[in-house]
């Protein structure tokens, strides 16, 4: 029976993912590779297609599917762009109710990296491409900025319990009062790359302005609304 559909599926963390070949056949019926590891690395990812390429049927459509997981998935999702292969990233909501139709609730990465590979070959999926470089630059920032407004918070609760202390030693107070400026600084150098960053693309600008007519809304959260959803690129209506 003719192969009509090929779909590797992907299950990736920060240091490995784990692959599956999934084929459809014309009258339905699917049949399974057996699950690999590799290193999530420029080797790892020559591993891949090598092992792939000994085991799909030339001249039938081949796609590679993952999941968005944290920033763990973008190397291989930009490295499997460049070289011209059709690549899907769906939200982890969107393959959890996948799983969920198939009464799938065992939990490991051989048996992700399989029910990925059949979601690849039974739906039909928005092809992925790398984001607008402003977008990209716009979102490092804007999770940047969050990270250092978190660190405050941190100080600022150390600040606050040594106050409350008795007899704590000038070097400590002075020490904390000392990063909490730093940390300052650095936000407002954040907030200043930030702005830059949407200046310098007249469509990001729109997209920020619009956002900004909503009542409430400041600069940090509509910028990174558009950043974390890439320009809203996931939303249909």
């Amino acid at each position: 029976m003719a192969i009509r559909k090929q779909s590797i599926g992907i299950d990736i963390s920060k240091l490995t993912f784990t692959a599956c070949l999934c084929q459809q056949a014309e009258d339905g019926k699917l049949t399974f590779s057996k699950v690999l590891d590799f290193s999530n690395d420029n080797k790892g990812f020559n591993q891949l297609l090598r092992w792939t390429k000994g085991l799909i049927v030339s001249g039938c459509e081949l796609v590679f599917l993952m999941e968005a997981t944290g920033v763990y998935y973008e190397n291989l999702a930009h490295h499997l762009h460049k070289i011209r292969k059709k690549v899907h990233v769906v939200l982890p909501n969107t393959s959890k109710h996948y799983f969920s139709s198939l009464n799938v609730k065992t939990k490991t990465d051989a048996v992700d990296a399989r029910i990925l590979s059949q979601f690849g070959v039974e739906r039909v999926h928005k092809l992925w491409s790398p984001p607008p470089g402003a977008l990209l630059q716009l979102r490092n920032l804007t999770r940047y900025y969050v990270q250092l407004q978190e660190q405050k918070t941190a100080l600022g609760n150390i600040k606050h319990s040594k106050d409350c202390s008795y007899d704590i030693q000038i070097f400590i107070t002075k020490s904390n009062k000392k990063l909490i400026s730093e940390i300052d600084k650095e936000i407002e150098k954040c907030l200043k790359e930030i702005k830059k960053t949407i200046l310098e693309d007249k469509v990001l600008k729109e997209r920020i302005r619009k956002v900004l007519t909503i009542k409430g809304v400041g600069l940090i959260t509509a910028a990174t609304i558009i950043a974390e959803t890439m320009g809203f690129d996931q939303f249909h209506s």
